[in-house]
């Protein structure tokens, strides 16, 4: 392999996370590669944090758009001439005489120590909602960012009652005339800002108690219908009902995860139980989990990189 594709630091992931890793790894003298393309999403480097039209809670901004915090975030750490970032994705990781050797889609890079900052993809509804596949991408959609333009004065319904599918009820209330919110829960549970919010705006309704069991349409999706065989009748429906730990690669190096797939760390230093590798963000078994704490861990697993490659 060529000395060049040799790597003190390689993260995977280039979202808000791995990129704060990148730069604060660049300042600690660390050769640092982002690998940014992450299998199970089609997200743009910045990651998750690009699909939300408003942040409102990261330190230093009152409002900011989500794809424009990435930028900011990418940019600084591309400042550092020892940060490479790729467009490719890893494919397999092995160890080998005390590297991390790892295949991509178009070439092959070893690393001193690796973090997986590999973030999550989104869940889908389950098979048993009938018309669910059918209708992904003919109505039913992932990211309200995205595709909200497209319901101007049209009704839409948003499945989940997280904080993100309040948020994503909001944002679609600026262009359709309604959104429902389909939770299966009591009630919503979105932060008390945003709750607040949602129960002043006259365009949104919330169906507490129900969920979908039927997605109907011709071409496209023309209305649900919930377990009381009750059917409403909207144009879009957005799906937040959480998300998946992108973790596949870690299992095989025998990196530990939860019963949810999610990678167990030491909450102080990001290490995991494998010396070397480090996971820090979304991917990870933290309980909280916000862009704000997804940089700070990614910073310090750089530092604990650091750390683990000059012991000797």
């Amino acid at each position: 392999m060529n000395q060049k594709n040799h790597y003190d630091f390689i993260i995977l992931g280039a979202g808000g996370t791995g990129l704060a890793a990148a730069m604060y790894a660049a300042r600690l003298g660390l050769k640092t590669l982002v690998l940014g393309a992450t299998q199970g999403t089609e997200l743009p480097i910045g990651g998750v944090i690009t699909t939300t039209n408003s942040v409102e809670n990261y330190p230093g901004f009152l409002n900011i758009s989500g794809s424009e915090l990435a930028k900011r975030i990418e940019q600084h750490a591309r400042a550092y001439d020892s940060v490479t970032i790729k467009n490719e994705r890893a494919l397999d990781m092995k160890k080998s005489k005390g590297m991390f050797l790892i295949k991509t889609n178009k070439s092959e890079f070893a690393g001193k120590t690796i973090l997986f900052a590999t973030g999550t993809r989104w869940k889908k509804l389950s098979e048993n909602v009938k018309g669910s596949r059918e209708f992904e991408g003919k109505g039913i959609s992932y990211c309200a960012l995205c595709d909200a333009p497209l319901y101007k004065n049209k009704t839409v319904a948003v499945i989940g009652g997280s904080d993100t599918a309040g948020k994503d009820a909001l944002l679609l209330a600026e262009y359709a005339k309604k959104v429902y919110i389909i939770y299966r829960g009591k009630e919503i549970h979105p932060e008390p800002i945003n709750f607040e919010r949602i129960k002043n705006n006259k365009k949104i309704e919330v169906v507490n108690n129900s969920e979908v069991t039927k997605i109907e349409g011709d071409d496209s999706v023309t209305s649900l219908v919930i377990n009381n065989n009750k059917k409403i009748k909207v144009d879009g429906i957005f799906v937040a009902i959480g998300h998946t730990a992108i973790s596949e690669l870690a299992k095989p190096l025998g990196v530990k995860l939860n019963s949810e797939g999610e990678i167990k760390i030491n909450h102080m230093t990001s290490e995991t139980n494998v010396p070397g590798i480090f996971a820090a963000g979304d991917v990870t078994d933290k309980q909280f989990k916000q862009l704000i704490t997804g940089v700070a861990d990614g910073c310090t697993a750089a530092y604990s990189a650091y750390q683990h490659i000059n012991k000797k």
